[in-house]
């Protein structure tokens, strides 16, 4: 992937690269399957009567077990670790299992829209890739997503960027090349943005 560069077309701004066939692949397979585990986590709601005759779509009250939608679908209140904050753990928990099931589908519909984005503006091979800023926000958001599932699963953490030991060197090398691709894109944006 060579470096996103700010174009100004008839139809206003773009942020073009190129990207490889394996950068295209890699690219199209991790947000694909990050659109089946959101996919799963949704399909397995429990089904409510009462979203039925209102319209409101409701989610998972519980958070999710597995590592990767965790960081994905984080609680929404996390009390002082001290409980210096004065509130409760069953206070918490009760808030937290509410908001997520109000509010879970709606978050994972704007995470696999954005994802969608990427997947529908990505060559077929090789080549070139033109977003609108719309778009380039989506790939934003959906290649985030990606990294912070990856990272999951990786057991990547601040003190730990390589990782836990043992893992296949080329797995925390697309981490750090998913990081790296934001960043040439972020800062596309915001010089854009500074002009």
């Amino acid at each position: 992937m060579r470096n996103w560069a700010a174009k100004r077309g008839i139809d206003g701004i773009h942020y073009v690269s190129k990207m490889s066939a394996h950068e295209v692949g890699i690219v199209r397979s991790l947000v694909s399957s990050l659109v089946e585990l959101l996919d799963e986590r949704e399909g397995s709601a429990p089904h409510d009567e009462l979203a039925e005759l209102t319209g409101l779509r409701t989610g998972h009250s519980d958070a999710p077990s597995d590592g990767p939608l965790q960081r994905l679908l984080p609680d929404f209140y996390r009390p002082d670790e001290a409980g210096d904050d004065g509130v409760s753990r069953e206070f918490a928990g009760d808030l937290n299992a509410a908001l997520r099931s109000l509010n879970e589908p709606e978050i994972i519909d704007a995470k696999r829209s954005a994802a969608q984005t990427v997947l529908a503006t990505l060559p077929e091979h090789a080549g070139k890739v033109s977003l609108t800023e719309e778009q380039a926000a989506d790939w934003l958001t959906a290649v985030n997503d990606v990294r912070l599932a990856l990272g999951s699963l990786l057991d990547i953490t601040a003190d730990h960027p390589e990782g836990r030991p043992g893992i296949d060197p080329a797995r925390i090398d697309m981490y750090h090349w998913l990081s790296a691709l934001l960043d040439v894109l972020v800062t596309a944006m915001l010089e854009r943005a500074g002009d």
